[in-house]
């Protein structure tokens, strides 16, 4: 009887959370400039009467239903990317303009979407008292995501802001469910010349021709690294090059590489770090790596140093996290769903590769979707997200009576 109580709720809510929605995607909230859009999320989840809402010293925001000692959450970061292609846009990215059952807007797949469902999941479970009194909920509108995915939650774990035992990951996954994702982290390669004038260059040393020689091997890195049956294999991106010289007419004493390394199961920052260093111009150019801090201020003024380092996670598909949302999956919807690993990074690599919380993948919208122009979510999805959140818990609780641990 649940289920169809859940599905005619969701289905009732349908306007609300199509209107939510459209007030989210009209507030621009890139990373560091969510306060606006957290004003909104704040105002909303008093208004349905969440027993308990706050903001963090970061600038999350945290809603909560129950008071049992055990506690859940349902995260979505509620920061977006921002428009600078305006001219590909055939709908105005703040707009939230509906067409053919699609919600069109930043933020609207990726990932405002979720976090809408998840508040109107959350509040289902309460008006249908389907919490188990031992549990708490907690619905997470997370800060900075899109700038460093996951420092949010290492600033929530590390100060015991929130820290729960199963995390539900709400970022698009097509109404699939989602057990991994591979890592990530930044490296930054420097090298140094002697700079003097462009008109005599046998004068100086080069820092960016002492470069060029690792370019090309950092690209057929690629060739070797670890491949893996499910979240697939790693790789490394050049993405930016950045030199240093007194003027355009002087030989550059700085040169510095950035590269994007998506780390598959095995595979780590020092492992990373040492396929660089190992490289045959690394030692000739007198390079030095470093994975770089990101030290950006939320938008409270709040200043937490992280290291760029993301790591993988992967439960297998038997770990009884994910077979709590399988269950789900099938009593809400009488159906088997399909389980996938993300292909983009996400708060998992924090909550789950860090910490090792357990972390199940299920959210409205497409990954592809994402950063794009024309973004959209099918306004369906909303209502089938917010049945499956309002399902879990109770899933969870009957399948768990101890937190489960990663066992990858």
């Amino acid at each position: 009887m649940s289920e169809e109580k859940i599905k005619e709720k969701a289905k009732n809510y349908r306007g609300d959370m199509i209107e939510f929605l459209q007030d989210l995607v009209a507030i621009p909230s890139e990373s560091t400039n969510e306060g606006g859009v957290i004003s909104r999320c704040k105002q909303e989840l008093n208004d349905l009467g969440f027993d308990e809402v706050k903001v963090d010293e970061m600038g999350n925001i945290l809603g909560r239903i129950g008071n049992g000692p055990r506690k859940l959450a349902l995260d979505a970061h509620i920061d977006t990317v921002g428009v600078s292609d305006l001219e590909d846009w055939n709908f105005d990215p703040y707009g939230g303009e509906i067409k053919d059952g699609y919600i069109y807007g930043r933020g609207t797949s990726d990932q405002s979407g979720g976090y809408v469902s998840a508040v109107y999941g959350a509040l289902i479970i309460n008006e249908l008292d389907l919490l188990p009194e031992d549990f708490s909920l907690y619905v997470v509108g997370s800060v900075q995501e899109e700038d460093c995915d996951g420092m949010c939650w290492d600033y929530m774990i590390e100060k015991e802001v929130l820290v729960p035992e199963a995390v539900v990951i709400t970022e698009p996954t097509e109404l699939d469910l989602k057990r991994g994702q591979r890592g990530r982290m930044e490296m930054q390669i420097d090298t140094e010349g002697v700079s003097c004038h462009g008109s005599a260059p046998h004068r100086g040393e080069n820092a960016i021709y002492k470069m060029g020689p690792l370019i090309n091997q950092i690209e057929s890195l690629n060739e070797d690294l670890r491949d893996h049956d499910f979240l697939g294999k790693g790789t490394v991106v050049l993405s930016r090059v950045s030199s240093e010289a007194p003027s355009l007419c002087a030989v550059p004493n700085a040169c510095s590489v950035y590269l994007d390394r998506r780390l598959t199961l095995g595979e780590t920052m020092e492992s990373s770090l040492e396929e660089i260093r190992d490289l045959p111009g690394f030692e000739k150019a007198e390079a030095e790596v470093h994975v770089p801090t990101y030290t950006r201020p939320s938008w409270t003024g709040f200043e937490y140093e992280f290291l760029k380092y993301y790591p993988t996670w992967c439960l297998k598909e038997e770990h009884p996290v994910i077979q709590s949302g399988v269950e789900t999956f099938e009593s809400q919807f009488d159906s088997s769903p399909t389980v996938t690993n993300w292909t983009f990074s996400t708060n998992g690599v924090t909550i789950a590769g860090k910490h090792g919380i357990p972390c199940l993948g299920f959210g409205p919208g497409e990954e592809k979707y994402a950063h794009a122009a024309d973004e959209r979510i099918a306004v369906n999805d909303l209502v089938e997200a917010a049945r499956f959140y309002a399902g879990w818990p109770s899933v969870y609780a009957e399948n768990l009576s101890q937190p489960a641990t990663m066992e990858v």
